[in-house]
Protein backbone atom coordinates (compact mmCIF):
# COMPACT_ATOMS: atom_id res chain seq x y z
CA UNK A 1 0.00 0.00 0.00
CA UNK A 2 2.98 2.17 -0.11
CA UNK A 3 2.32 3.21 -3.41
CA UNK A 4 -1.04 4.26 -3.33
CA UNK A 5 -0.54 7.49 -3.73
CA UNK A 6 2.50 7.74 -6.68
CA UNK A 7 0.29 8.72 -9.02
CA UNK A 8 -0.76 11.99 -7.51
CA UNK A 9 2.96 12.73 -6.12
CA UNK A 10 3.87 11.94 -9.76
CA UNK A 11 1.19 15.07 -10.57
CA UNK A 12 1.94 17.30 -7.85
CA UNK A 13 5.34 16.46 -5.83
CA UNK A 14 6.19 15.05 -2.25
CA UNK A 15 6.08 18.54 -0.62
CA UNK A 16 2.21 18.97 -1.68
CA UNK A 17 1.06 15.64 -0.95
CA UNK A 18 2.71 16.10 2.24
CA UNK A 19 0.40 18.97 2.59
CA UNK A 20 -2.51 17.12 1.91
CA UNK A 21 -1.33 14.16 4.53
CA UNK A 22 -1.52 16.42 7.35
CA UNK A 23 -4.65 18.59 6.64
CA UNK A 24 -7.07 18.46 8.75
CA UNK A 25 -10.91 18.69 7.25
CA UNK A 26 -14.49 18.98 8.16
CA UNK A 27 -17.57 17.87 5.84
CA UNK A 28 -20.78 18.98 6.92
CA UNK A 29 -23.71 16.98 4.95
CA UNK A 30 -22.77 13.53 3.32
CA UNK A 31 -25.37 13.17 0.95
CA UNK A 32 -25.26 13.77 -2.84
CA UNK A 33 -22.35 16.29 -2.65
CA UNK A 34 -20.73 15.53 0.44
CA UNK A 35 -20.57 11.65 -0.29
CA UNK A 36 -18.32 12.76 -3.33
CA UNK A 37 -16.47 15.35 -1.60
CA UNK A 38 -15.22 12.91 1.62
CA UNK A 39 -14.33 10.28 -1.40
CA UNK A 40 -11.84 12.21 -3.45
CA UNK A 41 -10.35 13.75 0.39
CA UNK A 42 -10.42 10.33 1.09
CA UNK A 43 -8.22 8.73 -2.32
CA UNK A 44 -6.05 11.75 -2.20
CA UNK A 45 -5.15 10.99 1.48
CA UNK A 46 -6.00 13.95 3.52
CA UNK A 47 -5.06 12.80 7.21
CA UNK A 48 -7.87 14.06 9.25
CA UNK A 49 -11.56 14.20 7.90
CA UNK A 50 -14.27 14.91 10.50
CA UNK A 51 -17.97 14.08 9.26
CA UNK A 52 -21.05 15.31 9.98
CA UNK A 53 -24.66 14.29 9.18
CA UNK A 54 -27.58 13.10 11.27
CA UNK A 55 -29.46 11.24 8.24
CA UNK A 56 -30.09 7.32 7.22
CA UNK A 57 -29.78 6.56 3.97
CA UNK A 58 -33.00 5.68 2.42
CA UNK A 59 -34.21 4.58 -1.07
CA UNK A 60 -34.62 8.20 -2.31
CA UNK A 61 -30.83 8.48 -1.96
CA UNK A 62 -29.83 5.67 -4.34
CA UNK A 63 -30.08 7.68 -7.38
CA UNK A 64 -27.48 10.17 -6.50
CA UNK A 65 -25.38 9.54 -3.19
CA UNK A 66 -22.52 7.95 -3.75
CA UNK A 67 -22.54 6.13 -0.22
CA UNK A 68 -26.00 4.89 -1.05
CA UNK A 69 -26.21 1.24 -2.14
CA UNK A 70 -28.70 -1.33 -1.32
CA UNK A 71 -26.81 -2.64 1.67
CA UNK A 72 -26.41 0.52 3.11
CA UNK A 73 -30.49 1.76 3.53
CA UNK A 74 -31.06 2.31 7.10
CA UNK A 75 -27.88 2.99 8.40
CA UNK A 76 -26.29 6.71 9.71
CA UNK A 77 -24.71 8.42 7.07
CA UNK A 78 -21.91 9.18 9.10
CA UNK A 79 -20.61 5.61 9.92
CA UNK A 80 -20.85 4.66 6.58
CA UNK A 81 -18.89 7.46 5.33
CA UNK A 82 -16.45 6.44 8.50
CA UNK A 83 -16.35 2.95 6.93
CA UNK A 84 -15.65 4.14 3.59
CA UNK A 85 -12.89 6.07 4.16
CA UNK A 86 -11.41 2.50 6.13
CA UNK A 87 -11.60 0.69 2.91
CA UNK A 88 -9.82 3.44 0.85
CA UNK A 89 -7.07 4.62 3.40
CA UNK A 90 -7.11 3.14 6.94
CA UNK A 91 -4.24 5.65 7.76
CA UNK A 92 -7.04 8.52 7.67
CA UNK A 93 -8.15 9.83 10.98
CA UNK A 94 -11.61 10.25 11.35
CA UNK A 95 -14.14 11.88 13.70
CA UNK A 96 -18.20 11.27 13.59
CA UNK A 97 -20.66 13.72 14.15
CA UNK A 98 -24.32 12.54 14.50
CA UNK A 99 -25.78 15.57 14.71
CA UNK A 100 -28.06 18.07 12.50
CA UNK A 101 -26.09 21.40 12.79
CA UNK A 102 -27.84 24.34 13.74
CA UNK A 103 -26.50 26.96 15.76
CA UNK A 104 -28.03 25.21 18.94
CA UNK A 105 -25.68 22.53 18.08
CA UNK A 106 -22.92 24.16 16.93
CA UNK A 107 -21.22 24.02 20.19
CA UNK A 108 -20.67 20.87 19.85
CA UNK A 109 -18.10 20.81 17.43
CA UNK A 110 -14.56 22.88 17.69
CA UNK A 111 -14.06 24.53 13.97
CA UNK A 112 -11.03 25.60 15.31
CA UNK A 113 -9.60 22.06 15.24
CA UNK A 114 -9.88 22.09 11.43
CA UNK A 115 -7.60 23.40 8.68
CA UNK A 116 -10.69 23.90 6.19
CA UNK A 117 -14.31 23.03 6.17
CA UNK A 118 -16.87 22.36 3.21
CA UNK A 119 -20.62 23.31 3.55
CA UNK A 120 -22.67 20.75 1.72
CA UNK A 121 -25.60 20.98 4.07
CA UNK A 122 -29.39 21.93 2.37
CA UNK A 123 -30.77 23.66 5.23
CA UNK A 124 -29.64 27.67 4.59
CA UNK A 125 -30.05 28.61 8.93
CA UNK A 126 -26.84 26.34 8.76
CA UNK A 127 -25.11 26.99 5.99
CA UNK A 128 -25.48 30.64 6.93
CA UNK A 129 -24.28 30.39 10.27
CA UNK A 130 -21.44 27.60 9.35
CA UNK A 131 -20.22 30.19 6.83
CA UNK A 132 -20.29 32.54 9.87
CA UNK A 133 -18.63 30.79 11.87
CA UNK A 134 -15.70 30.15 9.72
CA UNK A 135 -15.51 34.18 8.61
CA UNK A 136 -15.35 34.51 12.76
CA UNK A 137 -12.45 32.03 13.05
CA UNK A 138 -11.45 32.96 9.52
CA UNK A 139 -10.89 29.33 8.60
CA UNK A 140 -11.05 29.03 4.74
CA UNK A 141 -15.08 27.37 3.75
CA UNK A 142 -16.10 26.03 0.76
CA UNK A 143 -19.91 26.32 -0.16
CA UNK A 144 -22.21 24.06 -2.35
CA UNK A 145 -24.90 25.95 -3.79
CA UNK A 146 -28.13 23.83 -5.04
CA UNK A 147 -27.61 20.76 -7.37
CA UNK A 148 -31.20 20.10 -7.46
CA UNK A 149 -33.01 20.45 -10.65
CA UNK A 150 -30.47 20.76 -12.65
CA UNK A 151 -29.33 17.79 -15.80
CA UNK A 152 -26.01 19.78 -17.09
CA UNK A 153 -22.84 18.88 -14.96
CA UNK A 154 -20.36 20.80 -16.97
CA UNK A 155 -22.62 24.26 -16.16
CA UNK A 156 -21.08 23.29 -12.27
CA UNK A 157 -17.98 25.91 -11.76
CA UNK A 158 -16.58 28.04 -8.38
CA UNK A 159 -16.81 31.27 -7.97
CA UNK A 160 -17.10 34.18 -5.20
CA UNK A 161 -21.02 34.27 -3.96
CA UNK A 162 -21.47 37.65 -5.14
CA UNK A 163 -20.26 36.63 -8.47
CA UNK A 164 -23.10 34.35 -8.87
CA UNK A 165 -26.76 34.06 -10.75
CA UNK A 166 -29.62 31.96 -11.27
CA UNK A 167 -29.21 29.89 -8.33
CA UNK A 168 -31.94 30.19 -6.00
CA UNK A 169 -29.93 29.44 -3.00
CA UNK A 170 -26.89 31.50 -3.78
CA UNK A 171 -29.51 34.05 -4.48
CA UNK A 172 -30.77 33.67 -0.62
CA UNK A 173 -26.72 33.29 0.66
CA UNK A 174 -26.13 36.42 -1.21
CA UNK A 175 -28.94 38.78 0.73
CA UNK A 176 -27.87 37.53 4.06
CA UNK A 177 -24.46 37.44 3.90
CA UNK A 178 -24.42 40.96 3.05
CA UNK A 179 -26.63 41.75 5.94
CA UNK A 180 -23.71 40.07 7.95
CA UNK A 181 -21.23 41.85 6.55
CA UNK A 182 -19.59 38.84 5.10
CA UNK A 183 -17.51 39.90 1.95
CA UNK A 184 -17.05 36.52 0.33
CA UNK A 185 -17.46 32.94 0.18
CA UNK A 186 -15.85 30.46 -2.56
CA UNK A 187 -19.22 28.50 -3.23
CA UNK A 188 -19.71 26.19 -6.35
CA UNK A 189 -22.94 26.25 -8.43
CA UNK A 190 -24.64 26.07 -11.44
CA UNK A 191 -26.09 28.78 -13.49
CA UNK A 192 -28.12 26.42 -15.54
CA UNK A 193 -32.02 27.95 -14.61
CA UNK A 194 -34.06 24.96 -12.97
CA UNK A 195 -35.85 22.43 -15.06
CA UNK A 196 -38.24 22.46 -12.50
CA UNK A 197 -39.55 24.53 -9.42
CA UNK A 198 -40.92 22.05 -6.77
CA UNK A 199 -40.13 22.19 -2.96
CA UNK A 200 -38.88 18.81 -2.89
CA UNK A 201 -35.51 19.52 -5.89
CA UNK A 202 -35.43 16.58 -8.59
CA UNK A 203 -31.67 15.37 -9.27
CA UNK A 204 -30.24 13.21 -11.31
CA UNK A 205 -27.15 11.17 -10.64
CA UNK A 206 -24.30 13.40 -12.05
CA UNK A 207 -24.90 16.91 -11.28
CA UNK A 208 -24.40 16.62 -7.09
CA UNK A 209 -21.42 14.34 -7.67
CA UNK A 210 -20.04 16.59 -10.32
CA UNK A 211 -19.93 19.75 -7.71
CA UNK A 212 -18.64 17.25 -4.75
CA UNK A 213 -15.86 16.46 -6.66
CA UNK A 214 -15.26 20.40 -7.66
CA UNK A 215 -15.39 21.00 -4.34
CA UNK A 216 -12.73 18.23 -3.40
CA UNK A 217 -10.60 20.20 -5.72
CA UNK A 218 -10.92 23.11 -4.17
CA UNK A 219 -9.94 21.47 -1.05
CA UNK A 220 -6.78 20.24 -2.02
CA UNK A 221 -5.91 23.37 -4.01
CA UNK A 222 -6.62 25.15 -0.69
CA UNK A 223 -4.08 22.71 0.89
CA UNK A 224 -1.44 23.15 -1.54
CA UNK A 225 -2.06 26.53 -2.37
CA UNK A 226 -2.31 26.25 -5.72
CA UNK A 227 -5.18 28.45 -6.43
Amino acid sequence: MERRHDRLKALIGEEKLNKIKQAKVIVFGLGGVGGAVIEALARSGVGEIGLVDSDIFEPTNLNRQLLATEKTLGNSKVETAIERIKQIDHNIKTTGYDLFYLPETADKINLNYYDIIVDAVDTVTAKIHLIEQASRLNKPIISSGGTGNKTEPSAFKVADIYETDVCPLCRILRSELKKRGIPKLRIVYSPQIPKLKSQTPASDATCPLVAGFIIANEVIKEITKEQ
